[in-house]
């Protein structure tokens, strides 16, 4: 049984744009002209392990007479046949006062409501973010349909709507242990890296097929696995090279099925060829995998190749921590999948990296700790002004997802940020693992009390 989502907001805030999306090809159409969807388009798709049944509806209008007036009938009839419902809001304009009117309305529909800001991408789509905070429909999450950016996070929160609100899906059903969960694995990197050859030494037959030439892979296989008594599903990945690279449209159809698996994956793991690592295209596709959130990974294959091992060891740890200081402290795996050497170390390299990237930090520690940080390097004066954090807190896991409660919340320095993410990942052992740190004011009380 698929479970049905309505997709919801005032016009022209990407609701078209994220049905197509979901359902893997342009079924609505899309244009910059808000009111272009009229009727309740609906259509099917699949995200993730999720069969969904989809709803794209019209932009709310307040209208009570009239075409506006039937738009809105349809709008609110998606709304109350919906299992989950997909709130969107424009990160690039902020909060309007129609939004709020929709929050409210959704509020008393009594549906489960997962809050989305879309066109997060750039500048200006991120400080609309915390925008978002203030409709009071918990935390948002940040995507850009366009962009095809922030799709693991939806998936994330679809589900954890539909089970709080005792929805059967296929990916959750009955309660299950963490244990009994596969831990999806996307393999990638550049082409004849060795991805394949890797997959069928890891489970010990030759379940892809390889090759010594490149491009072999072209969608991405899941195999399902089983790793010291845990299920794992791994995903074979073609490979991708530089974008300006690629121009015969099947390429560009694997390297969008690569991206899919990596949206998808909790753990990515960037496979390097030994002869030539760290390119500037490993450098890419391992930032890409960070800034969906995923757990990183380095395997360094064909090591059995290399002569002066503890040379090129030294030289790449030195290189990641310099060049990609956001992933400091992933484990770097050296190993050859030919001949199996060093496979032994990738999983409980994968496994110790997973817990990581799951864990949850007592808000009690968090603030002990926030006090040590700010009494040892308090923040800078910005404008004559000190910045006073007050208050830290855990939101969210899978990536570990910290906000911070400041006085003049916008004013503090990015190094500062940088200072603070960089205690967490060493005090609280998060090497390697992608941290978000969301900064927030908090409300003055007396800012709508007028003076006797």
């Amino acid at each position: 049984m698929s479970l049905k989502l309505a997709i919801t907001g005032r016009p022209n805030v990407g609701k078209s744009t994220l049905f197509n999306r979901l359902a893997g090809r342009k079924m609505a159409i899309v244009h910059d002209r808000p009111g272009v969807t009229r009727d309740r388009r609906e259509g099917f798709g699949r995200f993730g392990d999720l069969d969904l049944s989809l709803v794209d509806t019209a932009g709310l209008e307040m209208a009570k007479t009239g075409m506006e007036a039937d738009m809105r009938a349809q709008t609110l009839h998606a709304v109350g046949d919906a299992d989950v419902c997909l709130f969107l809001v424009d990160a690039r304009t902020g909060i309007t006062p129609l939004d709020e009117v929709f929050a409210d309305i959704l509020r008393k529909s009594g549906r489960p409501v997962v809050l989305v800001a879309n066109k997060t991408e750039g500048r200006a789509g991120r400080d609309g973010i915390l925008d978002a905070y203030s409709i009071g429909l918990g935390e948002p999450v940040a995507i850009s349909a366009e962009h095809n950016e922030g799709m693991g996070e939806l998936f994330t929160a679809i589900i954890e709507a539909a089970k709080a609100a005792g929805l059967e899906t296929e990916d959750t059903g009955e309660e299950q242990n963490d244990a009994d969960k596969p831990m999806r694995i996307a393999v990638i990197g550049r082409p004849n890296a060795g991805k394949s050859t890797l997959i069928n030494s890891l489970i010990g037959e030759e379940r892809l097929i390889t090759g010594p030439q490149a491009g072999v892979t072209r969608d991405s296989i899941a195999v399902d696995w089983s790793w010291d008594g845990r299920p794992v599903r791994l995903a074979d990945t073609a490979g991708m090279r530089k974008k300006a690279k690629i121009i015969d449209n099947l390429e560009k159809m694997a390297v969008g099925d690569s991206l899919k698996a990596i949206m998808f994956a909790e753990v990515v793991v960037v496979v390097m060829d030994a002869l030539s690592p760290l390119d500037k295209q490993d450098m890419q596709l391992a930032d890409l995998a960070e800034r969906e959130g995923r757990a990183v990974v380095f395997a360094v294959t064909k090591w059995d190749l290399v002569k002066d091992k503890a040379e090129l060891l030294a030289h790449l740890k030195e290189r990641l921590t310099r060049l990609l200081p956001q992933l400091r402290g992933a484990p770097l795996v050296t190993l050859s999948g030919l001949t199996g050497r060093g496979l032994k170390r990738l999983m409980p390299a994968i496994e110790g990296l997973h817990k990581d990237w799951n864990a949850k930090v007592k808000t009690r520690d968090l603030n002990d700790w926030l006090h040590a940080m700010t009494q040892r390097h308090p923040p800078p004066a910005v404008q004559g002004r000190r910045i006073k954090p007050r208050y830290i807190s855990q939101t969210k896991n899978r990536p570990p997802t910290f906000v911070l409660m400041c006085s003049r919340a916008k004013h503090l320095p990015e190094a500062y940020k940088r200072y603070l993410i960089n205690g967490l990942r060493d005090d609280f052992d998060l090497l390697g693992v992608p941290i978000r740190l969301i900064v927030k004011a908090g409300k003055n009380p007396y800012e709508d009390k007028k003076p006797d």
